[in-house]
C-alpha cells in the first residue's frame, strides 16, 4: 500500500469524516456577519481555535481542510494549527485552487484557476504540514447549461491538479461540485452529475493520476433547491448511488460528500440513508463546511465566554456525522442537543 493510499483510507477511516475549515475571506466574512462578528484574523483564528481544541471531536474527525491564512496561524497556546491537529491525530490539509471564475465564451459558466505556479505552493504547503489538498470546479445547472465545454475545461483542470499533488506526495481531494440551485428535478441532478462524473474520472485516467491515492468531493443527486417537488432522504440515496456506480471506480477508496446548501439535518440524514443500504465499494463519507459549524459558530457568536458551548455544539454534530457513516443515524439523535 502506498503513503498515498494510506493517508486516504485513513481520511475515510470508519466513523469519521472530514471538516471543511477552508472558508475563503469573502465566505468566512458573510458567515462572521450573520452573527454581528467582524471578521478580523484575530477573530478568525480564535474561532478556528474553538474547532479545533474541542475535546473529543478527533472520534469522528479523520481530516481538517484549512485555508491559506489558517494553515500559517498558530493556536491560543502557540502551537501551530497544522501541528495542533497532528497532536489530536487529525490530518492537516489545504484548499489550493484559486477560485472560481467567468469561462471565456461561455456566459453563466466557470472555470476554477490557480493551475499557474501550483507545484511550487504544493511543496511549500507540505513542509508546513499539509498532507492532503483539496481543488474545486463548479457546474451549474440552469437553461442550456452546463455545456459540455465547461464541463471537460473544468474536470480537465481537475486531474492536472491532482497530477501534481501526487507528485508533491499529498493526496488530492477532487471536488467536482454540481450546485443545486434552481428549480431542476433530481432527474436532472442525476443527468448533470453523471456527465460531469464521467469527463472527470475520463480525464484522471488520461493524466495518470492513480485512483487509489484520491478521495472524490462530490454533491449528492438532489432535488434543485427550489424545485416544488422535493426528494425523500430515501430517494436522494438511490438517485445517488445509482449514478456513483455508474461512474466512480471501485479503487477509488472513499467519496467524502459535500453538503451544499443542505440544512444540517438533511445532510447527516442523506448520508445515513446511503450508508443504510452497504455496503458499497468505496466509503461513503463527509466533507462538511457550514453542515458541521453553523451550531458551534451561532452558540459562540463572538464571545470568549460562549467558547465551551460552540465547542458542544460542534462536538454533537460530528457525533451525529459520525453515525451517519454507518446507518446507525436516527431522527430522535438530534434532540439530544438541544435537552444538553
Amino acid at each position: 500500500m502506498t503513503q498515498l493510499n494510506e493517508t486516504a483510507r485513513a481520511l475515510v477511516a470508519p466513523g469519521k469524516g472530514i471538516l471543511a475549515a477552508d472558508e475563503s475571506d469573502s465566505t468566512i466574512k458573510k458567515r462572521f456577519d450573520s452573527i454581528g462578528v467582524e471578521s478580523t484574523e484575530d477573530n478568525r483564528r480564535a474561532y478556528r481555535d474553538l474547532l479545533f481544541t474541542t475535546e473529543g471531536a478527533e472520534q469522528y474527525i479523520s481530516g481538517v481542510i484549512l485555508f491559506d491564512e489558517t494553515i500559517r496561524q498558530q493556536a491560543l497556546d502557540g502551537t501551530p494549527f497544522p501541528k495542533l491537529l497532528e497532536q489530536k491525530g487529525v490530518i492537516p490539509g489545504i484548499k489550493v485552487d484559486l477560485g472560481a471564475r467567468p469561462l471565456a465564451n461561455a456566459e453563466g459558466e466557470t472555470v476554477t484557476e490557480g493551475l499557474d505556479g501550483l507545484r511550487d505552493r504544493l511543496e511549500e504547503y507540505r513542509g508546513v504540514g499539509a498532507r492532503f489538498t483539496k481543488w474545486r470546479a463548479v457546474i451549474t445547472i440552469g437553461s442550456g447549461i452546463p455545456s459540455e465545454y465547461a464541463i471537460w475545461v473544468n474536470a480537465h483542470a481537475l486531474a492536472r491538479y491532482a497530477a501534481l499533488a501526487q507528485e508533491a506526495g499529498l493526496v488530492p481531494i477532487v471536488e467536482p461540485e454540481v450546485l443545486m440551485d434552481g428549480d431542476h428535478t433530481i432527474e436532472r441532478s442525476f443527468e448533470v452529475t453523471s456527465r460531469t462524473l464521467h469527463a472527470v474520472f475520463t480525464e484522471l485516467r488520461d493524466q495518470r493520476v492513480d485512483p487509489e491515492g484520491i478521495l472524490l468531493k462530490p454533491n449528492m443527486v438532489l432535488s434543485g433547491y427550489s424545485c416544488p417537488e422535493q426528494a425523500s432522504h430515501d430517494e436522494v440515496a438511490e438517485h445517488t448511488l445509482r449514478c456513483f456506480y455508474r461512474h466512480v471506480p471501485a479503487a477509488v477508496p472513499g467519496i467524502v460528500f459535500l453538503s451544499g446548501g443542505q440544512s444540517d439535518e438533511d445532510a447527516t440524514a442523506n448520508l445515513n440513508a446511503m450508508n443504510a443500504r452497504g455496503p458499497h465499494p468505496w466509503q461513503l463519507s463527509f466533507s462538511y463546511g457550514r453542515a458541521l459549524q453553523a451550531p458551534a459558530l451561532k452558540a459562540w457568536s463572538g464571545q470568549e465566554a460562549n467558547v465551551a458551548a460552540g465547542q458542544q455544539a460542534y462536538y454533537h454534530r460530528a457525533k451525529l456525522n459520525g453515525a451517519a457513516r454507518d446507518g446507525s443515524y436516527r431522527e430522535e439523535m438530534e434532540r439530544e442537543a438541544v435537552a444538553a
